[in-house]
């Protein structure tokens, strides 16, 4: 098959920010042909049997292996992506028709396992939580582990073998699907980007190329079929741009507006004029903010230890956590959200029910409303933790002034016999009604924070995570920057702080219109506070005064 030289541009999912040019390597997507018709003999059932308990005690403590590397490169949370597909491996039921598929169809391990994921991968499909069907691709990625354990020889990459092939190293991988799992097998320190078919920006391996700073793009169907390996590719994971055969003024402009390569963790003084502050999912996360030279934590997805450790966790085992992140700032204020479940984030433990639109159902502020035990007793761990330092609640999902009275009520209650020290309550403003009842809400609330994923997919009616109109999910919209401004004009008429804490804050072309609609604190993934922070140098030093926002 012959390929065009021409320079040909494609558009995708932006995934994970930067810039990469390089030869493309493309994944051996073919690399496990099962065969599902050949039947076993009865006596070669043990051996299919003892190869399978192989495979899951190899992948078991691959899991744990790709675990401490995470957490050594990119820090606890995401590592705790591998703890999860570890307990998945380990659920018994799933070991157990797994064994019982090789009796019962009389057929080989691969194929069992190939039959049981595949079951399973079905079932999930099906169900309209958005959430579960983004986890269809832990099922194809705990497949994948087995069948390569179970296969030991089979080539990685379409080319492997031939003397041009670098298994990934300083290349741009594209498959089909990228996996978490794979993102790190593959080095993700050597390559340098990655191209998929299919993935949103809330899939597992996603987050992992954000957390390594690896630029990635996704949702370009077709893409695997469109070149071979060693085509050269320039890809945008900023702007979710692909080009294959790009031209050399093509590489050129690209480069002039973003500097080709992976976004490299490093350490930024802070910027009179905008307090810079990490987003983090996991206590040990606390490290690489500090790292960053943060100033404080703007943002703790609390609900992120719940889902790590696969269960609801008790006030002691919460309260550990938080004590954790409250020492370590060292009077620092930590913000931590309530549990932000329902919606594509469902609960480990707690059993809900079956939503046909969850996004606009049981989550954020009413879902901790209608699960008061659960609110009690994170309440009463976060008070305790109060005592080594300054913290503020962020009530999640708010929608106005009287659902954040009743909250703030039942926490209140919920703590009155404990000693506490600073704990401030604030609300987030990610719901459009919120956004209009600001200067309610704020005479009551000590302070704000906006949300800007969940605003700009509920002020444009759009899902962020649906490439058939992801074009639609952008802030680049007069009303959306008005609506901003007058959030931020309610918090100074009532002397509250308000920051933002979306992934806006961490892109530094945004940085400059944040600050002219009034926002003096952002809070952003650890890795990209320094860039935050040159931008807001540029946007406030004395030369660019007077200069049109972007």
């Amino acid at each position: 098959m012959s390929y065009p030289s021409t320079e040909t541009r494609l558009k995708g999912l932006p995934i994970s920010p930067g810039v990469a040019i390089g030869p493309v390597c493309r994944l051996n997507e073919n690399r496990h042909t099962v065969s599902m018709h050949t039947a076993i003999a009865p006596e070669a059932l043990e051996h299919e049997a003892a190869l399978l308990r192989a495979a899951l005690r190899t992948v078991g403590a691959n899991l744990a292996q790709l675990a401490r590397q995470v957490t050594e490169r990119a820090g606890a949370g995401e590592a705790a992506i591998f703890s999860a597909l570890k307990t998945m491996l380990d659920d018994p039921g799933l070991q157990k028709r797994l064994f019982d598929s090789i009796v019962n169809l009389r057929c080989s391990a691969e194929r069992a396992v190939a039959t049981t994921f595949d079951h399973y991968a079905k079932r999930m499909q099906s169900v309209s939580n958005k959430i579960v069907k983004e986890r269809v691709a832990d099922i194809r990625d705990l497949k994948t582990h087995l069948l390569d354990a179970l296969h030991a020889t089979s080539p990685l990459f379409q080319c492997e073998g031939a003397l041009h092939c670098r298994r990934g190293g300083e290349r741009i991988v594209v498959a089909a699907e990228m996996t978490a799992s794979l993102a790190v097998r593959l080095d993700a320190q050597h390559t340098r980007g990655f191209v998929t078919e299919q993935g949103g920006e809330a899939s597992h391996a996603a987050i992992l190329a954000r957390s390594l700073g690896v630029p990635a793009v996704s949702g370009i169907p077709g893409i695997y079929q469109k070149m071979t390996c060693g085509t050269m590719l320039l890809i945008n994971g900023t702007t979710g741009d692909v080009v294959i055969h790009p031209a050399r003024e093509t590489i050129a402009r690209e480069l002039a507006a973003t500097p080709e390569g992976r976004l490299e963790f490093r350490t930024s003084e802070p910027v009179p004029g905008l307090t810079v502050m990490a987003n983090i999912s996991r206590s040990a996360d606390v490290e690489a903010a500090l790292q960053a030279n943060a100033e404080g934590v703007g943002l703790y997805r609390t609900e992120f230890e719940f889902i790590a450790a696969g269960a609801v966790l008790d006030e002691e085992q919460q309260y550990r956590r938080y004590e954790t992140v409250v020492k370590r700032l060292r009077g620092a204020t930590a913000y931590f959200r309530l549990l932000d479940v329902g919606g594509d984030k469902p609960l480990p433990g707690v059993t809900a029910p079956h939503e046909a639109n969850p996004h606009l159902g049981c989550r954020g502020a009413r879902f901790l409303l209608a699960h008061g035990e659960l609110l009690r007793t994170q309440a009463r761990a976060l008070a305790r933790a109060s005592q080594h330092g300054p913290i503020g609640l962020m009530y999640p999902m708010i929608a106005d002034a009287a659902q954040f009275l009743l909250l703030r009520t039942l926490i209140e209650t919920a703590i009155a016999d404990l000693p506490h020290g600073l704990l401030q309550h604030g609300a987030m403003f990610e719901v459009p009604a919120a956004c209009l009842a600001a200067r309610e809400i704020f005479a009551s609330a000590d302070f704000g924070s906006v949300g800007t994923n969940d605003l700009t997919q509920y002020l444009f009616a759009v899902d962020r995570d649906n490439e058939l109109v992801a074009h639609d999910y952008s802030p680049d919209r007069p009303v959306f920057w008005a609506l901003l401004r007058s959030i931020a004009q309610a918090a100074d008429a009532a002397q509250r702080p308000l920051s933002v804490c979306g992934e806006l804050a961490g892109d530094p072309r945004y940085t400059r219109h944040l600050l002219e609609a009034g926002i003096r604190i952002v809070s952003v993934n650890p890795r990209y506070i320094a860039q935050v922070r040159d931008a807001a140098r540029a946007a406030l030093s004395p030369a660019t005064a007077g200069t049109p926002a972007p």
